[in-house]
């Protein structure tokens, strides 16, 4: 089941979308940006690690196991600076 655009562009919560998701896929695209950063480091291209940041942290994929790894955290119920769950 594909999940629906509202006319503003936005994802609708689909919750049978998460399971429908490729996580291997995800990893490997992650891996792969990350690899280039650190070529881009050791090479100084900073414009280039500067791009491919960008791009990692704007991609579906990295945004993805971002929430994967917050929601999987053994911490994630444990009050944050605010004191707030």
């Amino acid at each position: 089941m594909a999940a629906e655009q509202d006319p503003a562009g936005a994802v609708s919560h689909d919750p049978e979308g998460w399971y429908e998701q490729d996580f291997r896929k995800a990893q490997k695209q992650v891996c792969r940006l990350q690899a280039r950063i650190v070529q881009a480091t050791q090479a100084g291209r900073w414009n280039k690690v500067k791009a491919l940041q960008h791009l990692l942290t704007h991609s579906h994929s990295g945004r993805l196991l971002a929430v994967v790894r917050v929601t999987e955290n053994e911490g994630r119920k444990t009050p944050g600076v605010d004191g707030e769950t």
